[in-house]
């Protein structure tokens, strides 16, 4: 059995969420000047190509950091919160033989 998680706690919670929606917001606004740097490298390199060249790389960019962002935002609200020792260590007896 699982012990109870913090994050149950109405109040951890709403402070948790919050917290990680203000990375996101962040990460959101450093995502969209990286993506402003890349087209302007990527005009200055190669000219005007195509503008589906430059959405395309723009969405990639962008969504690839996001995606970052999303996934490391999470592994911080569960470790910062104490959802992690929440969970009980089924094999944590084997693994000390």
């Amino acid at each position: 059995m699982t012990g109870r998680s913090p994050l149950d706690d109405p109040e951890n919670a709403r402070f948790a969420w919050s917290r990680y929606r203000t990375i996101m917001k962040g990460m959101a606004a450093f995502s969209t000047a990286v993506v402003v740097v890349v087209l302007a490298v990527l005009y200055w390199q190669v000219g005007f190509v195509s503008i589906h060249l430059f959405i395309a790389s723009a969405l990639g960019v962008w969504l690839t950091i996001m995606l970052m962002a999303a996934l490391m935002g999470l592994v911080f609200l569960s470790s910062g919160t104490g959802h992690d020792e929440s969970i009980e260590d089924r094999l944590g007896e084997e693994r000390d033989r």
